[in-house]
């Protein structure tokens, strides 16, 4: 299947969720600096997933894959943070800790078919 947009990659669309979802987790919390880390964590994977695929190259794509993995990898570290420091609830840190994990397989299994 041949994708057009990168806005049709599911990876795409999990990230974008993960970013509204951590934005709006976060958005009352006074622990700047915890937050800014936490929201460009988050909003880093779906742009590398976006920019990777207008480069137009798989081997660019792929590096762009892998920068984006690492992104979601710190947004579950700061979530075990978060949780640990009673910044998040036990819910939301298990809902986005697992839709981080899930997208970080989707990644690892979008970079081997490239």
């Amino acid at each position: 299947m041949k994708i057009d947009r990168f806005e049709d990659i599911i990876a795409w669309q999990k990230s974008k969720q993960l970013a509204v979802n951590i934005y709006t987790i976060f958005s009352e919390s006074k622990d700047f600096s915890f937050r800014d880390q936490i929201q460009r964590a988050a909003v880093s994977v779906m742009n590398n997933i976006a920019e990777g695929f207008e480069r137009k190259s798989n081997n660019e794509f792929k590096q762009f894959l892998y920068i984006a993995k690492g992104s979601c990898g710190e947004v579950r570290s700061m979530l075990i943070l978060a949780s640990e420091l009673n910044k998040i609830s036990k819910e939301d840190h298990k809902n986005q800790h697992k839709l981080a994990e899930e997208i970080s397989k989707i990644l690892s299994g979008f970079i081997k078919t490239l």
